[in-house]
């Protein structure tokens, strides 16, 4: 592949090292209104928007969020630091699943650690997961240069030019998606067998 792409690999792959996420020392410990909210969530993950007219979160998302039992309702009105943490785990969710997906992933959370005073706190586990996540993020970025070296690899018996140069974009692409195919088939696995488990547990309860 040209220098051009490769010089935009490298650009997006020193934007990752910076994309900002939601620090947990940054999440308000206090009630906030809806409009608070979307204005700390736009304001906190700007970076992630693919356009700047992109919203990150909407009155109308919350509202569905809520309708759908993704999200607990807000009381008097108010949302809590708990409210919260659960909308970054939805907006990251919501790109790769589906909502009913999400909220069999996030029952478990809401059920136990929502509202906060359990003896394990959604922060804990919000502050895990961040921990994780970003100790993973240099494996990514090693793991997508070696795909994109890979693809280069490609179509070498074409002369130098725009054919090749479509044809080798073309297969990292379809390598990258491949990756996250895979990635999501498995996380769906995952996700229908929680759904197994909660069923036959909610049978037993009514056949006591």
């Amino acid at each position: 592949m040209n220098i051009d792409t490769s010089n935009l690999l490298n650009s997006i792959l020193e934007d990752l090292s910076s994309l900002s996420y939601v620090h947990p020392g940054d999440v308000p410990n206090i009630n906030l209104y809806m409009d608070q909210v979307t204005t700390f969530m736009d304001e906190q993950l700007a970076s992630t928007k693919r356009y700047p007219d992109d919203k990150i979160l909407t009155k109308t998302m919350i509202n569905n969020y809520t309708k759908n039992n993704l999200l607990p309702p807000p009381v008097k009105k108010k949302y809590s630091r708990e409210h919260l943490l659960l909308l970054v785990f939805i907006y990251y969710f919501k790109n790769i699943l589906s909502i009913k997906d999400i909220e069999t992933v996030l029952a478990p959370l809401t059920e136990k650690y929502f509202p906060d005073g359990s003896s394990f706190e959604l922060a804990d586990i919000y502050k895990e997961v961040c921990k994780i996540e970003k100790e993973q993020l240099d494996s990514i970025k090693e793991n997508v240069t070696a795909t994109y070296e890979k693809s280069a690899e490609t179509f070498t018996h074409l002369a130098d030019g725009e054919d090749k140069e479509i044809l080798q974009q073309f297969a990292f692409i379809c390598s990258l998606s491949f990756d996250v195919y895979i990635k999501k088939m498995i996380i769906e696995r995952i996700i229908d067998d929680l759904s197994s488990k909660s069923s036959k547990n909610e049978e037993k309860k009514k056949g006591k």
